[in-house]
């Protein structure tokens, strides 16, 4: 399916952030998936110009994605009014190999961190900042707080929470609303749905879901683990372990058969999918390339039947959490210890 004009837009929370209702993840640019051999500066200037026609107005990001905000940073030169910039503190990168990294929501570290966004992104502020994993050892009244100090600042616009569990949603929103909770959500990966969803629904948070795609696998265009190179990153992924890889992608039929039927792509099901659980929802797929940022904008404009919702709805895949992550504690889900009760005069 392709657009003629631009995709339509969704409101982000009670404080009513607009943009388009497809987003773009700009972790590609952190090269997860052994990129190489292209010019990261061109490519991000493409895609930013295309999105800017296209109404893909959320650009996400993250401290954390390698030269991602240095290199949208410059592509954004001129252009920073047509987007608005998503980005996270949180996840320190390990000190050396095979040492998981570290989850700081402390207020040193987070002022820090912002600083650098602000720098890297040439912006004096940012649109949506997020907590990128939730401290396990911060209370999150602490950790918000926090940030809530950066938007009387005028550094920051709108927060967020990245794999919040519901009772730290809850807990946040009494600090600061707290405009969208981003979180892995897609045909191939449902937690959300039990408790965070209408938690955040209940409180008045957008939800973004990150991999919206299935890290590309719900685009049905890789049909075997030998399409993944050695470097890529998706290879530690369950989702594409040898154990399950032929399960997983005998999912993918039923994808196949309602892109036919509604004269779309796999992605854009998927998508589109994402798209009809609600208003409230603006997914962020990655990309490096122009012409899958058009494939994934064009999602907003499909329609699918009930009957097709349902059946995409009973899709469920083996191995659905990153391997090693889910050990590290807060990961997924993330909850904090309570704070403490202010003392007594």
């Amino acid at each position: 399916m392709t657009m003629s004009g631009p995709i339509p837009t969704r409101t982000l929370g009670a404080e009513q952030l607009k943009v388009g209702a497809v987003g773009y993840g700009a972790m590609s640019f952190a090269d997860i998936y052994g990129q190489s051999g292209y010019d990261k500066d061109e490519s991000a200037r493409a895609i930013l110009h295309r999105a800017a026609t296209l109404g893909v107005t959320l650009v996400d990001t993250a401290d954390v994605y390698g030269p991602s905000e240095e290199i949208l940073g410059r592509a954004l030169h001129g252009h920073r009014e047509d987007f608005v910039v998503a980005t996270k503190f949180g996840i320190r990168n390990p000190p050396e190999p095979n040492v998981p990294p570290k989850i700081d929501g402390s207020r040193s570290y987070m002022r820090r961190q912002l600083e650098q966004s602000l720098r890297r992104l040439g912006t004096d502020h940012i649109d949506l900042y997020y907590a990128h994993r939730i401290d396990p050892d911060t209370p999150i009244e602490d950790t918000v707080g926090w940030m809530a100090e950066l938007v009387e600042e005028g550094k920051v616009r709108h927060l967020g929470l990245s794999e919040a569990a519901a009772d730290t949603l809850r807990r946040a929103s009494r600090i600061h609303p707290i405009t969208a909770v981003q979180t892995e959500w897609s045909l191939w990966q449902r937690r959300i749905e039990d408790e965070v969803l209408p938690t955040a629904r209940e409180l008045g948070i957008a939800i973004v879901p990150w991999s919206p795609l299935g890290h590309g696998a719900l685009t049905a265009t890789i049909t075997s683990r030998e399409d993944l190179p050695e470097t890529d990153g998706r290879r530690k992924v369950p989702y594409f372990s040898a154990e399950h890889f032929d399960a997983n992608q005998a999912t993918l039929a039923t994808v196949r058969r309602i892109a036919a039927e509604v004269g779309a792509d796999p992605g854009q099901v998927a998508l589109a999918w994402l798209l009809h659980q609600g208003d409230d929802i603006v997914p962020i797929p990655g990309t490096r390339r122009e012409r899958y940022l058009e494939q994934n904008a064009a999602a907003a404009f499909v329609t699918l039947s009930l009957a097709q919702l349902a059946e995409l709805d009973t899709i469920r895949i083996q191995g659905a959490h990153h391997e090693g992550m889910g050990a590290i504690p807060n990961w997924y889900d993330g909850v904090t210890p309570p704070r403490d009760p202010a003392p007594s005069n």
